[in-house]
């Protein structure tokens, strides 16, 4: 009884510390770098941290709390989003939070499946990668399946020179998925382990 009303403290409290975080990243500068319609956002990192941390229903709370983080973005912060929010509110939602979602559930799920196998080290930059990659690659995709064909993403894609949905795609991505990726396997290569230190602390 005292070891699982220590662990949901445990849990309660640093799901509150990390979304507090997440919070402070997107009222500033850091979560979300803006240069023209590229944003470059560095938020998918606390939240793979708190996944490796609360396990993958921890991970999916804070996927929840970027996402609508990230849908905040579109009332204003984010010429981009307040676009896709004019041409379709509820589509423009599950753009915002589906690949977050997912990135926190599955990146912690990598983790711990790992993290039985090899060291933390390494299972600490697959999960954080797993979480760059799902959250470029599930953003773009739902952007390129529900907007594709408007006026404003072909505007786009036409500047990018993309002649189809697949170019589009991957040239949108561009230079903000190699940051995003790189900024959480770095992350990851240091705060694994510290994850596993702290919770060994705990029990």
């Amino acid at each position: 009884m005292i070891t699982m009303k220590k662990n949901n403290l445990f849990f309660l409290t640093l799901s509150a510390v990390f979304i507090a975080i997440i919070a402070v990243m997107t009222l500033t500068p850091i979560g979300y770098l803006k240069f023209g319609i590229i944003e470059i956002t560095l938020i998918a990192i606390p939240v793979a941290f708190g996944g490796t941390l609360l396990g993958k229903w921890g991970g999916l709370l804070l996927g929840t709390a970027f996402g609508v983080s990230s849908f905040v973005q579109c009332f204003g912060a984010s010429a981009f989003g307040a676009t896709l929010l004019s041409i379709s509110p509820i589509k423009t939602f599950l753009v915002c939070m589906l690949p977050r979602m997912a990135l926190g559930y599955f990146s912690a799920w990598i983790f711990e499946a790992m993290s039985k196998k090899v060291n933390s080290s390494v299972s600490g930059i697959v999960s954080f990668l797993s979480a760059a990659i799902i959250n470029t690659v599930g953003f773009v995709g739902l952007l390129a399946v529900f907007f594709y064909k408007t006026e404003y993403i072909q505007s786009i894609a036409e500047q990018l020179g993309a002649t189809n949905i697949l170019m589009f795609a991957a040239l949108f991505a561009g230079t903000n998925a190699v940051v995003e990726a790189v900024a959480c396997g770095v992350c990851g290569s240091f705060l694994a382990p510290l994850s596993k230190k702290l919770k060994s602390h705990v029990r």
